[in-house]
C-alpha cells in the first residue's frame, strides 16, 4: 500500500477504536464515582503518576529503536530487523524487572506523598497492584513497535481497543457485584497482559523471521548510534515525565487528594481529546518516518509538514473552542457540579491543551528524522522550569499554580527550541514562515474563542444536556466556517479536500 493509503487506514481504525474506547471510559467513570468515592479517584491519579515517573526505566529505547527500524523496513533488511528486535526484547525484559523492583521499594513511603491520607483499606496492596500492572505492560510489548513502524498501526489499534473496551465493561460489572477496588485492579492486570500477548502473536504471523534463532549482533557503529539516540531520548523521557506526570503528585502534596480527584476528571477529558486527535499524528508517524528514510527531498518533507501543521491547527482550533464552551456543562452533566474548577482554571486548562496539541507536527517530524540528540538538554531545562514554578505557585495559589508552571515551561522553553532544531538540522531551512503561521493560528483561535463565548453566554439554557449540545454546535460551526472562509484557497486546504475524497473511497473498501 502507498503511504497515504496506509495512513488513512490507520486513522480510520484509530478513530473508530478511540471513539468507542472513550465512550466506555466515560461510562465507567460514572459507575466508579457512584460506587466508590473521589478519594479512590485521587488515589488512581496519584498512583498512575508515580508509576509513569518510574517508567523512565525504559530509557527511551522504544523511540530510538522505532527510528532505527524505518530504514531496514524500507530496504526489507530482515537480518537488521531481527537484530534490533532481539536487542529490544532483552532491554524490555530488564525494564520489566527494574520497574517492579523500584516500584515495590517505594511502598513504605506512600504516606509522604499524600497530604491527607484517606480512609481507604489496603492502600499498599492497591499500590503494588499498580506496580504489577505497569511492569506487565512491558511484557511482549516490544513486537508492537515493529507493527507500528511498518505502517500497520491499525493492527495494534484493533487489539488495543478490543481489550480496552472489554476491560471497562468487565470492570463496571466487577464494581456492581463486588464493590471492591482490588478485584477491579486484578481485572486490569489481566487485560494489560492479554493485549500484549495477542499483539505479539499477530507480529509472529506477520514477521515469522522473528522466531528464527540465527540472530546477528549489531555492529559497533550501529550500536553506538542506537545508544547515542537512546541517551538523548532518556533526557526527553525524563523531561516529559517530570512535566506531564508530576502534576497529581504536586497537587497531592500541597493541595490535597480531593483536588487530585477533581483534576483527574479533567485529565480524562483532556486525554480523551488528545487520544482522539492524536491518532492522526500517531497514524502518520510511520509514514513520515518512511518518507524521511526514503531520501525524499527537503521540499517534499516541508510540503508534507505544512500540510500536517494546518491539520493540527484545524483540529486544535475546533476542539479548543469547543472545550471552552462545553467543559463546564459537560462535567456538571457527567459527574456533578462539585467536580468543576473555577473559570480561570478551566481557561488555563484549555490553553495548555491547545499549545500542547500544536507541538505535535514538530515532534512527529523530530522523531521521524531522529533529531532527539540535537535538543536533548531542552527536555531537562523544561522539566526544571516546570517543577520549580509548579511547586512555588502550588503553595501560593493551588491548582492554578501547577497549570501556570506547565504553561511557562512550554512557552518559554519547549516550543521555540523544538522549532529551531527541526528547521535548522532537519529541513535546513529558516523557520520564519512557520513562526508567522503559528502566531496567526494562535490569534485566530483566541478571537474565535472570545466570539463563541459571548454567543454561548447569551444563550440562556438550564438543561445541561441541551446546553452541551447547543454550545458544542455553535463552537464547531463558527470555528469550522471561519477556517473554510479564511483558508479555502490555500494549498493546504486543497490538499485535504482531495485527501478527504480518498479517505471516503478507502473507508468504503475496508
Amino acid at each position: 500500500m502507498t503511504r497515504t493509503k496506509s495512513t488513512i487506514k490507520n486513522i480510520v481504525y484509530a478513530f473508530i477504536g478511540q471513539f468507542l474506547g472513550t465512550l466506555t471510559v466515560f461510562i465507567s467513570r460514572i459507575f466508579f464515582l457512584k460506587i466508590l468515592s473521589a478519594d479512590y479517584l485521587g488515589l488512581n491519579g496519584l498512583f498512575t503518576n508515580i508509576l509513569t515517573v518510574l517508567s523512565f526505566a525504559e530509557l527511551g529505547f522504544g523511540t530510538a529503536i522505532t527510528f532505527s527500524l524505518y530504514k531496514p523496513l524500507v530496504d526489507e533488511n530482515k537480518e537488521k530487523i531481527k537484530s534490533l528486535m532481539h536487542l529490544y526484547k532483552i532491554i524490555y525484559r530488564n525494564v520489566t524487572i527494574v520497574i517492579f523492583i523500584m516500584g515495590s521499594i517505594l511502598t513504605p513511603f506512600l504516606k509522604y506523598l499524600i497530604a491527607d491520607m484517606p480512609d481507604i483499606p489496603n492502600i499498599q496492596i492497591i499500590y503494588l497492584l499498580y506496580v504489577i500492572n505497569t511492569s506487565i505492560s512491558y511484557v511482549c510489548s516490544y513486537k508492537k513497535t515493529l507493527i507500528i513502524a511498518d505502517q500497520n498501526r491499525y493492527i495494534a489499534t484493533f487489539y488495543r481497543y478490543f481489550c480496552y473496551i472489554l476491560l471497562n465493561i468487565i470492570q463496571i460489572i466487577v464494581l456492581l457485584i463486588f464493590k471492591n477496588y482490588i478485584i477491579y485492579m486484578i481485572v486490569q492486570i489481566f487485560f494489560t497482559f492479554l493485549e500484549n500477548y495477542l499483539t505479539s502473536k499477530k507480529a509472529n504471523k506477520l514477521y515469522p523471521y522473528l522466531l528464527e534463532k540465527d540472530i546477528k549482533k549489531l555492529d559497533d557503529s550501529e550500536r553506538k548510534d542506537l545508544f547515542k539516540n537512546t541517551k538523548a531520548m532518556l533526557m526527553h523521557k525524563i523531561g516529559s515525565i517530570l512535566v506531564n506526570s508530576t502534576d497529581n503528585i504536586i497537587l497531592s502534596k500541597y493541595v490535597g487528594l480531593t483536588s487530585v480527584g477533581i483534576y483527574s476528571n479533567y485529565l480524562i477529558i483532556k486525554q480523551a481529546l488528545i487520544s482522539i486527535t492524536g491518532q492522526i499524528f500517531s497514524a502518520t508517524s510511520a509514514g513520515i518516518g518512511n518518507l524521511c528514510a526514503d531520501s525524499e527531498s527537503n521540499e517534499k518533507k516541508l510540503q508534507v509538514f505544512y500540510n500536517l501543521n494546518f491539520a493540527s491547527f484545524v483540529i486544535y482550533n475546533v476542539t479548543s473552542i469547543g472545550l471552552v464552551n462545553v467543559l463546564v456543562p459537560f462535567i456538571a452533566l457527567w459527574i456533578g457540579k462539585e467536580y468543576i474548577f473555577s473559570t480561570n482554571i478551566n481557561l488555563m486548562f484549555v490553553l495548555i491543551y491547545y499549545i500542547t496539541g500544536m507541538r505535535n507536527p514538530v515532534l512527529t517530524y523530530r522523531e521521524a528524522m531522529g533529531l532527539f540528540y540535537r535538543d536533548r538538554y531542552k527536555a531537562i531545562i523544561e522539566a526544571i522550569v516546570n517543577l520549580l514554578f509548579s511547586i512555588i505557585l502550588a503553595k501560593k495559589i493551588g491548582t492554578m499554580g501547577v497549570l501556570i508552571g506547565t504553561l511557562i515551561s512550554s512557552v518559554c522553553v519547549s516550543i521555540w527550541v523544538e522549532v529551531h532544531i527541526l528547521f535548522k538540522y532537519g529541513f535546513k531551512h529558516n523557520a520564519v514562515k512557520y513562526i508567522i503561521q503559528y502566531i496567526t493560528y494562535f490569534v485566530l483561535t483566541i478571537i474565535m474563542s472570545i466570539i463563541t463565548m459571548i454567543i454561548c453566554d447569551k444563550i440562556a439554557i438550564q438543561n445541561l444536556l441541551l446546553k452541551v449540545l447547543i454550545n458544542g454546535f455553535v463552537s464547531i460551526a463558527i470555528s469550522t466556517v471561519s477556517i473554510v472562509v479564511l483558508y479555502r484557497n490555500t494549498d493546504e486546504f486543497m490538499y485535504f479536500k482531495q485527501l478527504l475524497k480518498k479517505t471516503l473511497q478507502i473507508s468504503k473498501a475496508l
